[in-house]
């Protein structure tokens, strides 16, 4: 073996990144592609700070540009990929530290382009594009990337989890494809031999025991405004509630939790057979998932079954697919009798709406539409990006073109690179019409709802949250009603309101019932002002009467 090449292995070896990047730099005045790939790889191993990560991609680029049709080459090309959405997707960069890290999400579909033509179909290549293609939120070539994975049965279970999941957002699925492709799915995950397990209980206990496992009870996640409805409202004489936190870490939030239920256990540094026999231990009655296939980690949780009943409820508005879940809780709007042979699950109907909002934390007084005082009709969506399809840009840029003196704010939940978005505004002509907003605040999340007339729901995959809070600040959102559970959860919302003429039967609809309420102001004013007035008393946030029909049901079972 070459001397340099010899010292490389050994400092890789010994971890000694910081003297292997000086070596490199010092020894290779032209550098290969199978050096750059090293040198990257050592500055990613040394630190994952974001000026380290440019550092590498830097060398990774290079390293493809030199050798664009051998492996080296080809390696280099997919690191790069990789540790662009790496930089893209950091949380928490350096206060002092600016860079548009979406420049490099967009010269990843240049090269990938180019390396088809010399590469093919590859693993990896494909697995990498798809992050990208996520992150831009072109949902399109996300799901025809995962399609060609399942296809050379190249899916593991985290990407085959996401593929069924990102089909939400399009309405090329029907419900027999979720039904059928979950319970394939189902056979992905891990299958734990019960010799290993203590046995689930079988004995009455003297009160019924209600498990909940999720990972996001804190920093006022969206979940905890539905699940804190029903723990604030049980009888401690007939149940016991546990709560299994699977979050690395707390805060106040997750304390004004600890304290409703009879016992929390953080399970987050435990494997899965660890968790299964503490909470068999623990003789739960009734299992609550709620995570679905959100929660690759601990789904086989419930594919083995923690307790003798198993629930879907709240976090995934569709089939698990799973055997051994046992109910899913919807309601008459979301889910119709004829279309239960769609889920895995035996439907659990709850007589109005299938969850109920808690309340917000604060006082809020009622506000006269803004149009009233501006010349300008606002539109609103603060729905997460990748739920805005092509149809609804259509649907969206009708409604900019049409109505006067419109415009459209969009805020993500999750982050997102919105000049994909843009983009398509652009081609309909109606991007100077529509403000994008980074993620902010919950306090100045809420205040923005102040400036909004009306509210604009996603279709197929509505808003769940973001339709709550809209309600809950006086403003009408207008959604259209689907195909399956997730799809008609904004139909749910609208008909327990008492505003079913908000409800579009189908894009055309959406479109009138949006012009018409938009141009109508004496009309739009009376029903903000209804909705402000009523809303508290509709079951959306009735939670007393709630949480007696849920625990009724949990008896019954």
């Amino acid at each position: 073996m070459d001397q340099k090449f010899l010292k490389i292995s050994n400092l890789f070896n010994e971890k000694k990144y910081d003297e292997l990047i000086f070596f490199i730099q010092s020894s290779f005045q032209d550098k290969s592609a199978q050096i750059l790939n090293i040198l990257g790889v050592s500055r990613l191993f040394n630190s994952r700070d974001p000026k380290s990560l440019i550092l590498a991609i830097s060398d990774f680029k290079q390293g493809y540009l030199k050798e664009k049709k051998t492996q080296f080459g080809l390696e280099a090309l997919i690191n790069f990929i990789n540790t662009a959405v790496d930089l893209y997707t950091l949380q928490s960069p350096a206060e002092d530290f600016k860079h548009d890290s979406s420049i490099y999400l967009n010269q990843t579909n240049f090269f990938y382009d180019e390396a088809k033509i010399h590469f093919g179909y590859n693993q990896k290549l494909v697995s990498a594009m798809v992050k990208v293609y996520k992150n831009q939120g072109d949902i399109t070539k996300t799901l025809h990337h995962y399609k060609m994975l399942f296809d050379n049965n190249n899916l593991n279970l985290s990407m085959f989890s996401s593929w069924i999941f990102f089909n939400n957002y399009k309405d090329e699925w029907a419900q027999k494809d979720y039904l059928k492709y979950s319970k394939l799915f189902e056979k992905y995950i891990e299958k734990i031999p019960e010799n290993k397990l203590i046995k689930i209980n079988k004995i009455k206990n003297d009160k019924i025991k209600i498990g909940f496992l999720s990972a996001d009870i804190l920093k006022k996640h969206s979940i905890t405004y539905f699940l804190k409805t029903i723990l604030k409202n049980y009888d401690k004489d007939k149940f016991e509630i546990y709560l299994y936190l699977d979050n690395n870490i707390e805060d106040e939030n997750t304390n004004e939790f600890k304290i409703l239920v009879e016992k929390t256990f953080n399970i987050s540094k435990l494997n899965n057979p660890q968790v299964l026999n503490l909470i068999r231990k623990d003789k739960i009655d009734v299992m609550f998932d709620i995570a679905g296939l959100t929660s690759i980690e601990r789904i086989a949780l419930f594919k083995n079954r923690l307790a003798a009943k198993q629930i879907s409820w709240l976090g995934y508005c569709n089939t698990t697919g799973l055997k051994n879940m046992d109910y899913l809780i919807a309601d008459k709007n979301l889910i119709y009798p004829d279309e239960e042979d769609g889920y895995s699950e035996k439907i659990i109907y709850l007589s109005n709406i299938w969850n109920c909002h808690s309340g917000l934390d604060f006082s809020i007084v009622q506000t006269e539409a803004p149009c009233l005082k501006e010349k300008n009709i606002t539109f609103a969506s603060f729905n997460n990006f990748n739920k805005i399809n092509d149809n609804v840009i259509n649907v969206w840029s009708q409604i900019l073109q049409n109505v006067k003196n419109s415009k459209l704010i969009l805020k993500s939940s999750l982050k997102t690179d919105s000049n994909f978005l843009k983009t398509k505004f652009a081609d309909k002509g109606v991007l100077n019409s529509v403000i994008f907003l980074e993620k902010r605040k919950l306090d100045i999340h809420f205040n923005l709802y102040k400036q909004v007339d009306i509210a604009l729901d996603t279709f197929p995959y509505n808003g769940v949250t973001t339709s709550f809070e809209a309600i809950s600040m006086g403003v009408p959102v207008i959604t259209m009603k689907g195909f399956n559970f997730n799809s008609r959860c904004g139909a749910s919302i609208n008909m327990n309101l008492g505003m079913e003429n908000l409800i579009a039967k189908d894009e055309e609809d959406y479109f009138f019932k949006a012009k018409e309420l938009a141009e109508d102001k004496e009309k739009l004013s009376n029903i903000r002002k209804k909705i402000f007035k009523n809303s508290c008393d509709t079951p959306l946030f009735d939670t007393k009467k709630f949480s007696k029909e849920f625990f009724k049901i949990l008896e019954n079972i």
